[in-house]
């Protein structure tokens, strides 16, 4: 794997542009779709957290079967057609007006979207090399941050516009980006579905090992809204800190995942490696979390200095994190139930989504000082509990060395 920016030609690089393809209108549809489910569908608000909360853990649900299905029928075609259902489902908001409705498409759309997730995980492992895998995931994480970032200009263009017609506009092309993205897909080699062992009603579920590792990554990610809601609530409200920092931090931690994440994820090859990473990236996270705290009661430019330092530490202990988390979802998984796994891993994302707003703002805003010491600490015990749980998971003997088929 090249250390470019820009994966080499082939299966790599058309993988980057179907995932730059449909991060772009999903940047944009993250800045605007508050602000148009309110002010255009006319929603109230608490209203609007309800039903993206429900169809979130429906699609958290859902991941896992429809990774399932991506493991016998094939992931490719099984990506192509989520990927279409996904912009079918943003195109449905254009018509919502009431709430049952909303709560409907939004949960076609988050059951899409977790599919898709799971499915281009499992065409991914068909067609790229263990070795290659934790590579390329860094380059679609850059490719992932680049997107949204220019999707999130052109969202801010849409909110200056203040318009109905600005805000359609908007989930227009994010429909549109995934039916782009779907035809990348399409171009891709076929990948024949495994013929997949019966792993009765539970699947994954059995796999308590697995089990094990996913929770331990879902309380590594719950530092995931850290930077839209924990530290935006507590610049605003424990330190002196302008509140344009908020924007100043989100642009750094943007950039560095963008230019650093494949070089971070260059030694992770193996499960070994990829537990050091996750082990160190906590640590890492603890020292963050004391750096930020140290913002607090300080002078105007000490806390800005601590918060862009903290922010620093903390985007290294996400990229290190996220690196050792790839390679260890993939090598731990069975290679005729990759799309499966990755449902049931992908599932850390979503709980993180939804508890992590509640644990940070417990934590930081009633807390403080010891609240992210505690965070730091919590963070720090599950980085070193995930060394055992990956022994457990590795030694099972239910990690199968066989490839999927590629065919033409």
């Amino acid at each position: 794997m090249t250390n470019s920016l820009v994966p080499p030609a082939g299966p790599h690089r058309t993988l980057a542009l179907a995932q730059l393809t449909n991060s772009v209108g999903d940047g944009a549809y993250y800045v605007t779709s508050a602000l148009y489910f309110t002010h255009v569908v006319g929603l109230a608000p608490a209203r609007v957290g309800l039903g993206l909360t429900l169809a979130w853990a429906v699609g958290s649900l859902v991941g896992v079967p429809l990774g399932r299905l991506a493991d016998r029928r094939g992931p490719r075609g099984t990506a192509v057609l989520l990927a279409l259902a996904t912009g079918l489902a943003v195109a449905s908001f254009l018509v919502v007006r009431g709430f049952v409705p909303f709560v409907i498409a939004a949960c076609a759309y988050a059951s899409a979207q977790s599919g898709l997730a799971a499915a281009r995980q499992a065409l991914l492992a068909g067609l790229v090399s263990a070795g290659e895998r934790t590579g390329l995931l860094a380059h679609l994480q850059s490719t992932l941050n680049a997107g949204l970032a220019v999707g999130a200009g052109l969202g801010g263009l849409a909110l200056r516009a203040g318009t109905r017609s600005a805000y359609l506009g908007v989930f227009a092309l994010d429909a549109v980006s995934f039916l782009v993205c779907a035809g990348l897909l399409l171009r891709l080699p076929s990948v024949r579905g495994a013929r997949v062992r019966k792993a009765g009603g539970l699947g994954v579920l059995r796999d308590r090992p697995y089990a094990v590792v996913t929770l331990l990554n879902t309380v590594l990610l719950l530092r995931m809204p850290l930077l839209s809601l924990g530290l935006p609530l507590w610049i605003a409200e424990r330190t002196d800190a302008p509140t344009w920092l908020v924007s100043a931090l989100f642009v750094l931690n943007t950039g560095a995942v963008m230019a650093f994440q494949v070089r971070t994820a260059r030694g992770i090859t193996g499960l070994a490696s990829a537990t050091r990473a996750v082990r160190r990236s906590g640590w890492i996270m603890l020292a963050a979390c004391a750096v930020f705290a140290l913002s607090a009661g300080a002078s105007p430019w000490v806390a800005v200095a601590a918060l862009v330092v903290g922010a620093v530490l903390q985007v290294a202990a996400e990229m290190g994190q996220s690196a050792g988390s790839w390679q260890l979802s993939f090598d731990l998984a069975p290679a005729d139930r990759v799309g499966e796994y990755q449902g049931f891993f992908g599932t850390g994302v979503t709980v993180a989504r939804t508890m992590g707003p509640l644990v940070l703002t417990s934590l930081l805003l009633e807390w403080g000082t010891p609240g992210w010491l505690l965070l730091g600490g919590a963070t720090v015990m599950a980085s070193y509990a995930m060394g055992p749980a990956v022994r457990r998971a590795a030694e099972r003997g239910e990690v199968a060395v066989r490839q999927p088929v590629v065919t033409s």
